[in-house]
């Protein structure tokens, strides 16, 4: 029987194997000659029983981790969540139970295959996309999978929906329109600061600093990576100080809105649109309307990002392509800040201490 595979010696002493099928050569990666012989005979016994090659894999897989063969993927996503806490564990929890998960659950990590995977993805949901590759990401990283299943440049692009920002007069008629205090300024906080809605609902007196008139706070979906995230730091002026004064001097500044799971908040909010015939516009509209806004007035970027949070998408999506701006003139902008470096996108800036203060013993030595 003819062997489909055969070696052969490049001039500078590597050997390759010869696919007398395609006619393509793949390295062996080897300048040892019994080496080589060894690799090319599995490649042909391969190609010849592949079920008994696949049952010998697993032997050899058995002697390095004994649960390589026969982990699952459902065992990935459940070290997964197990890995996470707060808002980032509650956010697996409900992406991990996503139906087209469930033509892989049960998978052995060790024998999927692309088809696999391409009936998970069939519907292009956005979601599991995502979460799918992170997935996969997390099984290469642990050394659970020996290659990846799909190329990264060969996973399906998700398809996200449209977005856009709330409009002035939108929010102007849903603020007029509601009839309870907390929610209605948590919705005038949202258009002011651009925060989140999990991160603006659960707001505490605490992070507002009146002697510098800023507000700061760590997002709760970044709580998780530690002591290198940088907090969202925004100043406010007269609208939002007005608003903050009729909240509670300590503790929660909305007491009900933070209990509420974002999905209610969310649901609440869709209902006060629907009344007014708003299509088009979520919770999260507010974060593109204040990057929107901020675009506009020629608010600078990095800036952006520190109010909104680090590195915010809010923050790109709204500077690559939907605000419509009237980019000056160099010259004149240059112009207009030597003469007053506090304007022209350059407000001058206040050095805020994050450090807990020193007790009163230590400030007066």
């Amino acid at each position: 029987m003819m062997q489909r595979y055969r070696k052969f010696k490049r001039a500078w002493g590597m050997w390759y194997a010869f696919d007398t099928a395609t006619g393509n050569s793949v390295s062996l990666k080897t300048r040892e000659k019994a080496e080589a012989v060894q690799k090319v005979n599995a490649m042909n016994e391969t190609e010849r029983q592949p079920s008994i090659s696949l049952g010998l894999a697993k032997v050899y897989l058995n002697a390095t981790d004994p649960k390589l063969a026969t982990r699952t993927w459902q065992e990935v996503m459940e070290n997964i969540v197990a890995k996470k806490t707060d808002e980032t564990r509650r956010r697996w929890e409900v992406a991990v139970k996503d139906r087209n998960f469930d033509c892989i659950r049960n998978l052995p990590v060790a024998e999927t295959r692309p088809e696999h995977f391409d009936r998970s993805l069939a519907d292009g949901k956005v979601s599991t996309n995502v979460y799918l590759r992170r997935i996969h990401n997390h099984a290469l990283g642990m050394e659970w999978l020996l290659k990846s299943v799909i190329p990264r440049l060969q996973w399906p692009k998700p398809v996200f929906k449209s977005k856009r920002a709330i409009t002035a007069e939108e929010h102007t008629a849903i603020v007029q329109r509601e009839q309870n205090a907390e929610r209605r300024d948590f919705y005038e906080v949202l258009w002011h600061t651009g925060a989140s809605q999990t991160d603006a609902a659960c707001l505490r007196a605490e992070d507002v600093d009146w002697n510098t008139r800023t507000i700061c706070y760590t997002r709760k979906k970044l709580k998780s990576r530690g002591m290198g995230v940088k907090p969202a730091l925004i100043r406010f002026g007269a609208e939002v100080e007005a608003i903050l004064r009729r909240r509670p001097a300590a503790g929660s500044l909305f007491p009900y809105l933070c209990t509420v799971r974002p999905g209610d908040r969310s649901t609440e909010f869709h209902q006060r649109c629907v009344g007014l015939g708003i299509q088009g516009v979520s919770l999260h509209s507010y974060r593109y309307a204040w990057a929107e806004r901020a675009l506009k007035c020629g608010y600078p970027e990095r800036f952006a990002q520190q109010a909104l949070g680090h590195n915010s998408k809010a923050v790109h999506h709204a500077y690559s392509k939907h605000a419509e701006v009237t980019v000056p003139s160099l010259d004149d902008w240059e112009e207009d800040w030597q003469k007053n470096p506090q304007r022209g996108g350059q407000p001058k800036l206040m050095s805020v201490d994050f450090r807990p203060p020193l007790p009163a013993a230590a400030q007066s030595n």
